[in-house]
């Protein structure tokens, strides 16, 4: 299993800190949840039906024709490696890095590539994986460019794939309307901005022949009912999206400002998430941890990703520690 943020439990045992007591900034997830309405007795008694209005809704919400829930998007990160043949997939990064690790246990030749080389690798290429907005790194790449990218593969039988798990900040950066064309496959992630990531739920958008393939290695039921009724009254919620998108941009420019005023620069930012770039990143997380505060390190290439605060008691708690961080150094 790959490290991945949000690994409360763990952090809360190693540092002696009850779960309750800590300020969790290292999954990248709006930190205010939509409301839960109370589901139908039916949705947990029975097996749950694909007509039941989800796939419409998924589809209004995203502007498709064509949408297929699946447990989280990180089971077709999974699964779609098993309707192709062996070949070269490039992965642009870093990026969140079950892309390129499904690839690889699935028996195919990955390279991961940096943004600056996509074009020269891309022909070499029979699938091209982009996470846009990057997670990480915060990177948003224009339409335009994915758009291009694909037709080039598209006219060789390859596949583009853009995780789109960071977009609903900013639908208008999206290919999701796009994703008829044979050969461009969307993934989208419901947990993250509807601030819900235990209900499992995710979004394959792509021409309806791919989306048959998939629902059938996908399985049936895979959705429960429960999700599916929550996931429907989440995605019809329209004055709630225009809220939600407004307090993510708040927090994330007040964050930007928060860090900056600590003399900590980062280098790339989404609405959920802010990304930055130091030397000295173990050593800060290590800080903060002692301190209940969880981030996710990147030992790697020495960066950590910063969360949003929810509450006020949040921000200062975070500002008193950043405050202790600057003195101390």
């Amino acid at each position: 299993m790959l490290e991945h943020g949000g690994r409360l439990r763990k952090a809360a045992i190693q540092y002696g800190i009850a779960q309750e007591d800590w300020l969790d900034l290292s999954s990248g997830l709006a930190p205010w949840p939509w409301p839960i309405p109370e589901i139908a007795l039916r949705a947990w008694a029975r097996l749950p039906e694909t007509d039941d209005g989800l796939e419409q809704a998924a589809c209004d919400y995203y502007g498709v024709s064509h949408a297929l829930p699946v447990p989280g998007s990180q089971a077709a990160i999974q699964l779609l490696p098993r309707l192709r043949r062996a070949g070269k997939v490039g992965v642009l990064s870093p990026c969140y890095a079950e892309h390129a690790e499904a690839w690889r246990r699935a028996g195919y030749i990955v390279r991961e590539v940096l943004e600056q080389e996509v074009d020269f690798f891309l022909d070499s290429l029979d699938v091209l994986v982009v996470v846009n907005p990057n997670n990480p790194t915060g990177l948003s790449l224009a339409p335009r460019r994915l758009l291009d990218w694909h037709a080039r593969l598209a006219q060789r039988g390859g596949w583009l794939i853009v995780d789109e798990a960071f977009m609903d900040n900013t639908p208008q950066l999206s290919v999701a309307g796009q994703s008829h064309q044979v050969g461009l496959i969307v993934l989208r992630s419901f947990g993250k901005f509807f601030g819900l990531a235990g209900v499992r739920l995710g979004f394959v958008l792509a021409e309806r022949k791919l989306l048959k393939l998939l629902a059938e290695q996908v399985g049936p039921w895979a959705v429960s009912g429960p999700t599916r009724e929550l996931g429907q009254i989440c995605l019809k919620d329209t004055a709630g999206h225009a809220r939600q998108r407004l307090r993510c941009e708040e927090a994330s420019q007040r964050l930007s400002a928060l860090l900056e005023q600590y003399n900590l620069h980062p280098q790339g930012k989404c609405a959920l998430f802010l990304w930055l770039i130091t030397h000295r990143a173990e050593q800060l997380h290590e800080f903060m941890a002692q301190r209940g505060i969880l981030l996710r390190l990147f030992a790697h290439d020495s960066s950590l990703r910063f969360g949003l605060p929810g509450t006020d008691a949040d921000w200062v708690r975070l500002e008193q520690a950043l405050g202790a961080w600057k003195n101390a150094s």
